[in-house]
């Protein structure tokens, strides 16, 4: 039974922390507008307009990345029977491989990069396991 709940908090938390980082992708371009005629909804769209992007554009993005892998290894931990700091370590590695793919898929400038993998991934899913400590004791 603790196997089954042990996949379970894997799947459950990957997923649920894949559609927070959708929706904050979503609602994104919503808050902070893209530049006027870029196409951000294809990767081609996002190479064309990648040159006009400022700073702020990336929040989003990043906010997407760092919420939604905290979310996921916060659920994989409370919903663990036991390894919850190894399986929400395992959800917050899974987005960050997703996150690496990105840099090969979507040229983004290096320092976004560089911040997103270093801080966005293993470090959330660490805070995740903090709070989920907090909530469980």
């Amino acid at each position: 039974m603790n196997i089954i709940r042990n996949i379970l908090a894997v799947v459950v938390g990957a997923f649920l922390g894949g559609l927070v980082n959708m929706a904050i992708v979503m609602v994104g371009p919503m808050l902070i507008a893209p530049p006027a005629g870029a196409d951000m909804t294809t990767v081609e769209g996002l190479t064309a307009a990648m040159p006009l992007l400022q700073p702020k554009h990336f929040i989003a993005p990043f906010l997407a990345h760092a919420i939604g892998t905290l979310v996921g290894a916060l659920i994989a931990y409370l919903i663990a029977a036991s390894y919850r700091n190894v399986l929400a370590y395992v959800v917050g590695v899974l987005f960050l491989i997703g996150g690496i793919s990105a840099c090969f898929l979507i040229p983004a400038p290096t320092w976004f990069m560089a911040l997103d993998l270093i801080v966005a991934y293993l470090p959330m899913a660490w805070l995740g396991i903090a709070i989920g400590r907090k909530i469980s004791s």
